[in-house]
C-alpha cells in the first residue's frame, strides 16, 4: 500500500475518535463522613466522604455517565448545574420535577453528553437541604486543539465557596417549617469546605493556595451556599474576569467579584509579587434588611519560598450592602460575542412574559412560633407545590393529575410591586407550568416585589442558558426600559440575581424539549415554594424530542 494511502486510512480510524467525544465514567458514592470545622464536629452527607465532592473533569462533546449510590438515609437526587441538558432532562436531576428520588439502598445513572458548553459549572444535590455539603465542581475542558480565547494559565484552581451550620442542616430548615418562620443563619462561610481561623476557633487552618510568582492563574470560583450571595477578593491582587457560568465574556479587570449561588466565574490573576502571603476573603452581600451570617470566610494565597511565620497581608472586605461594589461587577459583564463564540440573543419574541419574585404570608394554625401564620415565596403569586410523582414522568407517559398548565405569564393581581404592599399578602398554591412550543422565543422579566422586604433573588432556569438584557430599579416599564435593551451582547448565564426592589429581563430559545424547573437559589426560597416549570413541546425534527426515559429511571 503506498504510504499516503496509509496516512489516509491511518485519519480515518483515528478521526471519529477524536470528532465524538468520549466517554467518562465517574462513581459517586453518597454516605456520612463525620466532618469537624468550627472545633465542632458532625455527620454530613457527602459524595466518596468528600466535602467539598470530587470534581468531575470531561471535554465538549464529552458523554458522561455518573453511578450515584445511595448509602445514607435520605433520598438523594443530583443536579448537574448549567448542563443544558439536550433531551435527557431525565439526567437533569431536580426531585420530582425530572425524576423520583434516588432511594436509599438504590443507585441511578446519570446519563447525559455534553454540547456545545465549555467551562466552569458545579453539581449538587436537588432535595431538601442536602446541597449544604453534597457538591463539587465541574469543569468542562474545550475540544481538544482548541485554545482558550485569553492567555493560557500557568495553572487552574477549584474555589468551591460554600457555608456551614453546627447543626444538622435538615433539623434547621425542619425546624423553620414546623415554626413558619426563617432558618437560623449559617455559622461559617467556608472556601474549600474550609471557613479560616475565627475567633471562636482560633486554631482551625484555612485553605492555602500555593502559587510561583511571575506566573498566570486561573481561579475557577463557584458559589455552592444555601442561602448567601457573595463577595470574593484577594489581598493585593487584581482578578481578570473571562468567564460566568461556563460562557466567555469580555475580560475586565476588577479586585472584587461578587457571585449567587449557583454562579460560577473564572478569573485569572497574576502572581505579580515577589513573594509573601496573602487573604483570600469571602464575605456576605445583603442589601435588605434581612438576617444572614455575618462571618468571613479566609484563605491564603502563598507564595512559593515564603516562610510560614511570614505575617499575612490582608484585605478589606466590601461592606455587607455594598450595592455599588456588586452592581459594579454585574454591570461589567458582557458576551464575548466573537466570531467563534457569538451571542446568539433572540431578536424576535414569540412569548413576553412577567414574572413577580418575592415572599407572602399563608394561614398557619400549627405554627405558633408565627402566631398563626407561616412565611411563603411565589412567583406571579402562585407558590409551588411539589408533587409527588415527577413531571417530566407525568408529561411523557400522559399521567392526569399531577400538574396543570396554567401558571400565568404575567401577575394575576397589578399593585406597585416595589412599593407599599398589598393588604392582601396571601399566596395561591399549585404545581402548574407555562407550555412552550418548540423553538419558541421567550422574553421574561422577573419582578422583585416589596412584600414583607424586598430581596436580591438569584433565578437559576434548568435546561437553557439565557442572555440578561437589561435591568433597574423600581418597577419595570416596557414603554421606556425596552428602549434600553442590549440586544447585541448581553452576558450569557444560567442563574441571574434579581435586583433588589428592581427587575432584570432576560431571553432564550426554547430548544430543548422537556420539563425545566426555575427557581430562587436561595435555598429557603425555594423551600418556600419560589420556582415553577417551563414545559417545551416536541419538535417535528429527528432530534427535536425528548429521548425516552432509562430503565434504572428511580420510581417514587
Amino acid at each position: 500500500m503506498d504510504s499516503w494511502l496509509q496516512i489516509l486510512v491511518l485519519v480515518a480510524c483515528i478521526t471519529p475518535a477524536v470528532v465524538e467525544g468520549r466517554v467518562r465514567n465517574y462513581t459517586f458514592n453518597v454516605v456520612m463522613k463525620n466532618t469537624t470545622r468550627l472545633c465542632s464536629s458532625k455527620p454530613i452527607v457527602t459524595v466518596n466522604g468528600m466535602f467539598p465532592g470530587p470534581t468531575l473533569y470531561a471535554r465538549e462533546d464529552d458523554t458522561v455517565l455518573v453511578r450515584v449510590s445511595n448509602r445514607v438515609k435520605y433520598n438523594v437526587t443530583i443536579h448537574w448545574h448549567g448542563i443544558r441538558q439536550l433531551r435527557t432532562g431525565w439526567a437533569d436531576g431536580p426531585a420530582y420535577i425530572t425524576q423520583c428520588p434516588i432511594q436509599p439502598g438504590q443507585s441511578y445513572v446519570y446519563n447525559f453528553t455534553i454540547t456545545g458548553q465549555r467551562g466552569t459549572l458545579l453539581w449538587h444535590a436537588h432535595i431538601l437541604w442536602l446541597r449544604a455539603t453534597l457538591h463539587g465542581a465541574i469543569v468542562i475542558l474545550p475540544k481538544r486543539g482548541v485554545p482558550y480565547p485569553f492567555p493560557k494559565p500557568h495553572k487552574e484552581v477549584v474555589v468551591v465557596l460554600g457555608e456551614w451550620w453546627k447543626s444538622d442542616t435538615e433539623a434547621v430548615i425542619s425546624q423553620a417549617i414546623k415554626s413558619g418562620l426563617a432558618p437560623n443563619v449559617s455559622d461559617a462561610h467556608t472556601i474549600n469546605g474550609h471557613p479560616g481561623p475565627s475567633s471562636n476557633c482560633p486554631s482551625q487552618g484555612g485553605f492555602t493556595l500555593p502559587v510561583e510568582s511571575g506566573k498566570k492563574y486561573m481561579l475557577r470560583i463557584i458559589n455552592a451556599a444555601l442561602n448567601e450571595e457573595l463577595f470574593f477578593k484577594i489581598a493585593g491582587h487584581q482578578l481578570t474576569i473571562v468567564e460566568v457560568d461556563a460562557t466567555y465574556v469580555k475580560p475586565f479587570k476588577t479586585n472584587t467579584i461578587v457571585i449567587a449561588p449557583g454562579q460560577t466565574t473564572n478569573a485569572l490573576i497574576s502572581t505579580d509579587q515577589s513573594s509573601g502571603k496573602y487573604m483570600v476573603a469571602a464575605s456576605p452581600f445583603m442589601d435588605s434588611p434581612i438576617a444572614v451570617d455575618n462571618m468571613t470566610a479566609t484563605a491564603t494565597l502563598h507564595y512559593s519560598g515564603t516562610l510560614a511565620a511570614t505575617s499575612t497581608t490582608l484585605t478589606k472586605t466590601p461592606p455587607q450592602n455594598a450595592t455599588a461594589v456588586a452592581n459594579n461587577f454585574v454591570n461589567s459583564l458582557r458576551s464575548l460575542n466573537s466570531k467563534r463564540y457569538p451571542a446568539k440573543v433572540p431578536l424576535t419574541v414569540d412569548h413576553s412574559l412577567l414574572f413577580t419574585v418575592g415572599l407572602g404570608i399563608n394561614p398557619c394554625p400549627s405554627c405558633k412560633a408565627g402566631n398563626g401564620s407561616r412565611v411563603v415565596a411565589s412567583m406571579n403569586n402562585v407558590t409551588f407545590v411539589m408533587p409527588t410523582t415527577a413531571i417530566l414522568q407525568a408529561h411523557f407517559f400522559n399521567i392526569s393529575g399531577v400538574f396543570t398548565s396554567d401558571f400565568p405569564g404575567n401577575p394575576p393581581t397589578i399593585f406597585n410591586y416595589t412599593g407599599s404592599p398589598p393588604s392582601n399578602l396571601r399566596t395561591t398554591s399549585g404545581t402548574k407550568v407555562y407550555r412552550l412550543r418548540y423553538n419558541s422565543t421567550v422574553q421574561l422579566v422577573l419582578q422583585d416585589t416589596g412584600i414583607i422586604a424586598p430581596e436580591n433573588h438569584p433565578i437559576h432556569l434548568h435546561g437553557f442558558n439565557f442572555f440578561a438584557i437589561g435591568k433597574g430599579l423600581g418597577n419595570y416599564n416596557p414603554k421606556v426600559d425596552q428602549k434600553n435593551f442590549n440586544l447585541v451582547d448581553p452576558v450569557e448565564r444560567n442563574t441571574i440575581g434579581v435586583p433588589s426592589g428592581g427587575w432584570v429581563a432576560i431571553r432564550f430559545r426554547a430548544d430543548n424539549p422537556g420539563v425545566w424547573f426555575m427557581h430562587c437559589h436561595l435555598e429557603i426560597h425555594t423551600t418556600w415554594g419560589l420556582k415553577m416549570a417551563f414545559l417545551v413541546d416536541n419538535g417535528k425534527g429527528p432530534n427535536e424530542s425528548l429521548l425516552p426515559p432509562p430503565s434504572d429511571l428511580p420510581k417514587c
